[in-house]
């Protein structure tokens, strides 16, 4: 029926600076399948590519869909350098992918919407907590462990890594 429930109090085993990348797209008109089918197809053959090299950079992913005609993934990984890298290498499928993106765009007179954001999140300004909740977000991409290991508070769980 899904994923396995972790019971209890869980938080992200990360640890150190993680990086997370919010990629989305809007389907502005469901009927103009050209300019944006192929942009929702692209995404998938990207997150294959980077969870099957070890040493991309990216940590996990996470699947999302927003209000009617929005998608997007959430992506953690361990350096903005890392994804950096992977968005201008000529070798990747990110890309041959934008390419063709910012073809459709120009030819699809707003069609499609697209959109970013990175956010670089030093060590000890991030937490988590799940609750009776499968392995979920950054605890899915790095691993969870009971909450008691890194903090019972939101504040002891931020303050871990400052000095």
């Amino acid at each position: 029926m899904g994923a396995e429930l972790l019971a209890g109090r869980m938080t992200a085993e990360a640890e150190g600076e993680v990086t997370v990348f919010l990629i989305g797209m809007r389907i502005n008109r469901f009927r103009a399948l050209r300019s944006w089918l192929p942009v929702f197809r692209a995404m998938p053959r990207m997150l294959r590519e980077l969870s099957r090299d070890g040493e991309s950079g990216m940590l996990g992913y996470q699947v999302l869909f927003g209000p009617p005609r929005v998608f997007y993934v959430v992506q953690y990984w361990d350096s903005h350098e890392r994804l950096l890298e992977y968005s201008v290498a000529q070798d990747k499928e990110h890309r041959p992918a934008w390419a063709a993106f910012n073809r459709r765009l120009r030819e699809g007179r707003g069609k499609v919407g697209f959109w970013h954001e990175t956010y670089v999140v030093p060590a000890g300004s991030h937490e988590a907590v799940h609750i009776n909740m499968p392995a979920f977000g950054l605890g899915k991409a790095t691993g969870v462990v009971p909450v008691g290991r890194r903090g019972d508070r939101a504040a002891d769980r931020l303050s871990l890594k400052r000095a």
